[in-house]
């Protein structure tokens, strides 16, 4: 199956376990190269405005600085979505039930595993204060 169709199943999921209260962490890893990229997280932030989610770019270099945008998790998708096989080959979600990764093999199919929970709770992303 077309590692896109499959993203969006997995994309699914990450939606559920924000709507069951258990999403911890959402990362892009496995970079294609070395890209000054080298992850991208996503943490959960609850706030009286609602759900939404810190989202990182963290860079190899140290002359770069990290990025942090608060976004929506439909945001979060429309910014993660062009990154895949372009500069990663995979997404690991974290939650407090299971951990599932996405992974994207040469052939650009894609496909979705699950194992034990690394998280046992959901902490919530802290804005770097200056």
């Amino acid at each position: 199956m077309p590692y896109q169709d499959v993203f969006l199943v997995f994309w699914e999921q990450v939606k559920e376990s924000v709507e069951e209260g258990n999403f911890a962490k959402l990362t892009m890893a496995k970079t294609i190269g070395k890209p000054d990229l080298k992850n991208i997280f996503v943490r959960p932030v609850y706030s009286k405005d609602g759900f939404k989610v810190l989202l990182k770019f963290r860079y190899r270099s140290r002359e770069t600085e990290d990025v942090e945008e608060e976004l929506t998790l439909d945001e979060a998708f429309l910014v993660l979505k062009p990154h895949l096989k372009k500069s990663f080959f995979s997404v690991l979600l974290f939650t407090t039930t299971k951990d599932v990764i996405f992974k994207i093999n040469k052939k650009g199919a894609g496909s979705i595993t699950e194992s034990l929970p690394s998280f046992q709770n959901v902490t919530q992303a802290q804005l770097d204060q200056e």
